[in-house]
């Protein structure tokens, strides 16, 4: 009989930050936001006191850095995904980290959120669960103003600038950007959140979370003169739109380049595109991205979406030791969602299904830890799946545009209009 494998205990409650730790967190967060000279300012915090919900857009690290030196000296407990807590569970159970797997619906977790505001933290969460992929806001949970109810104290939001085109996620090298800026401001007290429809919630945290960091580099002249600015770009702009190719694209110092047709285009200091030869059909990376999102749409509203059958190597992560190599299969993404079927090596099958309606959003990673390629991370209440295409063909990228125009399709059929930047 094979062991019983060790889960996560996601019933732990939070814990308080242990009071020797706290300078740490300081500490650790203070350098960055000097070397970038960061500004933080505040509105409407005035009288603000703990607890209360801090929501915070995601682009890099250094969103972590910023939030600890713009609520200091208050204590707090961070909501983190699993893989941050590889190989050092009890230090971040210490500081007060609330674990997660990545969209999924855990009640438990609602539980811990609420035992955070009865130890009287300031509660952190980063909605948009993953890094922004091009330095604009990420798809929302339709859930926030709910818990914005449920929990029932002040709601504050930090939105972050400068995070992105310091460090994006699909090249995280430190740029030196500076300064950088983050604004601390009260969004709803506990008497307007007992009176206004959970839709007005909802409507107003997507307008606060309203942002576009290659906009705000452009708006205040912040040049980037890294000369690899621009490696890495082709895992978010992966389709030509000059000829159209996808899964083409490949970039190489400040260069931007298609290999089936051989277009090229350079990326400038202030972070925006021009092509070296012929029209500039995109020079503002995000407009680039969201034209590959409308293809993506129409693939969708056809019918005819499909990654086709990929080989896939996969690691589970039950607990927060490490990765278990599970084993090789196949994935498929199409019109039903993620289909993961595969022989461990003990030439047992193993299967996970994702359906469309289950999934309003998925993470990925690129070129995972530097040497484990791009991935799909996919989640259960028990376990997490990082799922390695190889050998193919593909983009993880499109797979998660198609993630979020699957369940907006799927919601306009069932007659549930989704609110623009709300899943």
């Amino acid at each position: 009989m094979k062991k019983e494998i060790e889960r996560f205990d996601m019933k732990a409650p939070p814990r308080k930050t242990k009071w020797f730790l706290r300078p740490l967190t300081y500490i650790l967060s203070k350098p960055d936001t000097v070397k970038h000279k960061t500004i933080i300012t505040k509105k409407g915090m005035e009288g603000v006191k703990p607890p209360y919900l801090l929501l915070c857009n995601h682009n890099a690290f250094m969103d972590f850095k910023a939030a600890t030196m713009a609520i200091w000296p208050a204590r707090a407990n961070y909501v983190v995904a699993i893989d941050g807590f590889i190989g050092r569970e009890k230090l971040l159970r210490d500081v007060g980290c609330i674990c997660k797997r990545k969209f999924t619906n855990d009640a438990m977790m609602v539980f811990n959120l609420r035992r955070a505001i009865q130890n009287g933290s300031v509660l952190v969460i980063y909605p948009e669960a993953r890094y922004s992929l091009c330095g604009t806001t990420a798809v929302l949970p339709a859930s926030l103003g709910k818990l914005c109810r449920l929990l029932n104290v002040p709601v504050v939001t930090l939105i972050c600038h400068g995070h992105h085109v310091n460090s994006p996620f699909w090249n995280l090298h430190d740029r030196g950007v500076a300064p950088t800026e983050a604004e601390l401001s009260l969004l709803f007290t506990p008497e307007y959140l007992k009176t206004a429809p959970v839709e007005e919630l909802n409507r107003r945290i997507v307008e606060a979370f309203q942002y576009d960091d290659y906009a705000w580099q452009r708006e205040r002249g912040i040049r980037v003169t890294y000369e690899k600015r621009a490696e890495g770009l082709h895992k978010v702009l992966y389709q030509c739109p000059a000829c159209g190719e996808e899964f083409s694209m490949a970039s190489r110092g400040t260069r931007l380049y298609c290999e089936n047709c051989g277009k090229a285009w350079e990326m400038d200091e202030l972070g925006e595109l021009h092509a070296q030869s012929g029209e500039t059909e995109f020079s503002h990376i995000p407009d680039w991205y969201e034209w590959e999102r409308g293809n993506v749409r129409r693939e969708v509203e056809a019918g005819t979406y499909s990654s086709g059958e990929l080989p896939v190597t996969v690691d589970s992560l039950p607990n927060a030791k490490k990765f278990i190599r599970l084993g090789e299969g196949t994935l498929v993404h199409d019109m039903n969602g993620f289909t993961v079927h595969g022989t461990d090596f003990d030439g047992d099958q193993f299967e996970m299904l994702k359906p469309v309606p289950s999934l309003y959003s998925c993470h990925i990673e690129y070129e995972y830890l530097g040497r484990f390629g791009d991935c799909v991370d996919l989640n259960t209440l028990e376990d997490t799946w990082y799922i390695y295409p190889h050998d193919c063909k593909f983009s993880v990228t499109k797979m998660a545009l198609a993630t979020e125009e699957l369940y907006f399709a799927h919601m306009r059929r069932i007659g549930k209009e989704c609110p623009p930047g709300l899943a």
